[in-house]
Order: C-alpha cells, then sequence, then structure tokens
C-alpha cells in the first residue's frame, strides 16, 4: 500500500515525519533513537531527507588548501531498507535534482526498485552553498518536473538514453512538495500553484507543505489550490519551535512568517527550554486546528524537535 492509498484509508489523520540519515561516520543509534521515540504513535511513513554533496575546504599544512567534494549524509537509500528491515514500516526516500546527474538517478532508481522501495518523495532539492542559484549538476534536472519525468520514462519501461527495460519491476509511486507561502523562486502565488497542477498531472499523487506556522495561510493555500483545480491531498508539514536561535533561523531558511503572537511568546523566552514549551503548546494548538478541520494526515520534521514531536503526539493522537 502506497503513501496516496494510506491516506485515503486512514480513519482519522494520519501521523508520519521525516528523518535524516547520520552524518558520515556518525552510525545508526541516533535515528534508531528518533524512531523508537516516535513509532508508538503508529506512522503511516516515514519519509528519508537526500543531501547533495557540497564542496570543502582541507587545509594541507603548507598554507594552501584544496576543495574537495563531500557528501556529508550518505546512505538515504541503505536507510531506508535498514528501517523497513528493522521495524517494518513503510519508508519513503526522497528523491532529489540537486546533486545527481540523470545517470545517477538512473541507478538510484534501479537500486530502490531492487530493494522493493517504490514510494518517493520527488524534490528539485536546495541549491549548492557555492551557487547564488540552483544550477543542475551535469545534465541533471534543473527542476522537479524533469526529475518526474524521467521516473515517469522508467515506470514506462525506458531508460534515459531511449534504451528498453528488458525487466521492469514495480513502477514508482510519488508525492512532491509545495509551498504555502510560496516557493521562494515562484515569481507570485498563481505561478506556484500551476507548477503543483503540472505536479498533479505527471502523476504526483499527494503533496507535503513546507513548514509553517500559521494555519491560516495553510487553508487558504489549500482553498486556493482547490480552484485551480488540484485534486490531490496536500499533508500540512509541521516543525515544533525548540531554540531561542530559531526565532530568526526559521523565518530566514524556510521562508516563512512567524505570527506576531507566536513571535511575541518567544521573544519572552529566555532559555531554549521555554522555547521549546511554547513551541510545542503551538504546535499542539495548530494540530488540532487541523485535525478539525480533517487534513489527511500530518507530517512532522523532526530535526532537533524528536522528543516535542512525541510531547504533542501523546496529546493530539
Amino acid at each position: 500500500m502506497n503513501v496516496i492509498e494510506s491516506l485515503q484509508r486512514h480513519e482519522g489523520t494520519a501521523f508520519s515525519f521525516e528523518v535524516l540519515p547520520p552524518l558520515k561516520g556518525a552510525g545508526t543509534e541516533q535515528l534508531f533513537r528518533t524512531i523508537d521515540m516516535l513509532k508508538e504513535f503508529k506512522p503511516a511513513y516515514i519519509n528519508i531527507t537526500n543531501h547533495r554533496s557540497e564542496y570543502v575546504y582541507r587545509d594541507l599544512g603548507d598554507g594552501t588548501v584544496q576543495r574537495v567534494r563531500v557528501r556529508r549524509r550518505p546512505g538515504t537509500i541503505a536507510v531506508a531498507a535498514a528501517i523497513r528491515q528493522r521495524y517494518d514500516l513503510h519508508v519513503v526516500p526522497h528523491v532529489l535534482c540537486s546533486g545527481y546527474t540523470r545517470e545517477d538517478t538512473e541507478y538510484m532508481l534501479l537500486d530502490l526498485q531492487f530493494l522493493g522501495l517504490t514510494d518517493l518523495l520527488v524534490l528539485r532539492g536546495d541549491k549548492a552553498k557555492e551557487d547564488p542559484q540552483f544550477r543542475p549538476t551535469g545534465d541533471g534536472h534543473s527542476h522537479a518536473m524533469g526529475l518526474i519525468g524521467q521516473i515517469n520514462r522508467f515506470n514506462g519501461g525506458h531508460f534515459e538514453d531511449g534504451s528498453p527495460i528488458k525487466s521492469p519491476g514495480t513502477p514508482f509511486s510519488f508525492g512532491v512538495a509545495c509551498y504555502p507561502e510560496k516557493h521562494e523562486e515562484a515569481p507570485n502565488p498563481e505561478a506556484d500553484l500551476e507548477v503543483l497542477k503540472q505536479k498533479e498531472e505527471m502523476g504526483a499523487g499527494y503533496a507535503v507543505t513546507q513548514l509553517f506556522y500559521d494555519n491560516a495561510k495553510y487553508f487558504d493555500f489549500v482553498r486556493r489550490a482547490r480552484e485551480a483545480g488540484v485534486g490531490i491531498p496536500i499533508v500540512p508539514g509541521i516543525k515544533p519551535l525548540t531554540k531561542l536561535s530559531q526565532l530568526t533561523v526559521v523565518p530566514r531558511t524556510f521562508h516563512c512568517d512567524l505570527p506576531q503572537p507566536l513571535a511575541l511568546e518567544l521573544q519572552r523566552c529566555k532559555t531554549d527550554a521555554d522555547v521549546r514549551q511554547a513551541g510545542a503548546e503551538w504546535a499542539v494548538a495548530q494540530c488540532r486546528e487541523l485535525m478539525a478541520h480533517g487534513v489527511p494526515g500530518i507530517h512532522f520534521y523532526t530535526v532537533s524537535a524528536a522528543e516535542s514531536i512525541r510531547d504533542i503526539a501523546r496529546q493530539i493522537y
């Protein structure tokens, strides 16, 4: 049963969350601790993020540095397989444009299919830190729709060079991202929704939102999406605030606004513990309102927030 089927059949609001592969060499202890903490809520699925490689500079000890490319969080496919084997939970790896050539993507799809991991979240991904704007790697895709096109051709039994796949396996199903407060590069909200509609027309079965803290913006986004002809489920993405630094970092990084009542509450916080309590209380209220409006699921972003998410889920599930 893929994600869209799970959302359609689930009674009430489905619970899901996202995890990061561990840093290179760090091991899986913290990753499994997060899952152990949240598995009691019977997640409909777990997303596993994917991360492009980036340039770092190594000091050679002679007054010079060497620029080398490093992937800090490898292992998306392996982590997905390990989680499914250890917990028998449905896993959804991220597949990116960012940092991947078309051949890289093709081999990733083959590996995923060999493992029976055929539910994906398809994303463009972030630009490289050294680039002023997004730039594909080699002949890689510039936008998620290009990547969707490659997945559809693969599902149709053809590699990127046009040659047939002799033994096509189970076709991939996939979801996509969407942005209640508009993608940072979209010229306007209408153009942003047109992209989402095109992704649905190309086969996306559902969309998961970027994190947000103002439910009114989510409800308005869903209304406008329906008016634009988007019919797929739109799952709200929630990340409880847990640190003082997030008052400025989160809006800047994720291009979302903090509602004034939340901002004022956070400004009164003196410690990270204060923020964690305020953030959890806000998220509980957010989730209860979303659930009252019949959202198909709530997807939680766990980075630095797994304990808060456990506490929140115990109050709402």
